[in-house]
């Protein structure tokens, strides 16, 4: 893992096109700002893990369809 130090209005940029904004700081939590091209999608982790839990559970009963 890469760990970088950034203070307010720095920024990040991974792949040439995407770019991670530190927007706010306050106390314990950071905002950052994504800006991204439209086809990559961002999610929070949480939200991520419950898509693909989700699509493991459509899989499982396409699976079961197909039996």
């Amino acid at each position: 893992m890469l760990v970088l130090s950034r203070k307010k209005n720095e920024s990040i940029v991974i792949n040439n096109d995407i770019r991670i904004v530190v927007v706010e700081i306050r106390g314990d939590k950071v905002r950052l700002g994504v800006e991204a091209p439209r086809e990559v999608p961002v999610h929070r982790h949480e939200v991520y893990e419950a898509i693909q839990r989700s699509n493991e559970a459509s899989e499982a009963t396409d699976s079961s369809l197909d039996n």
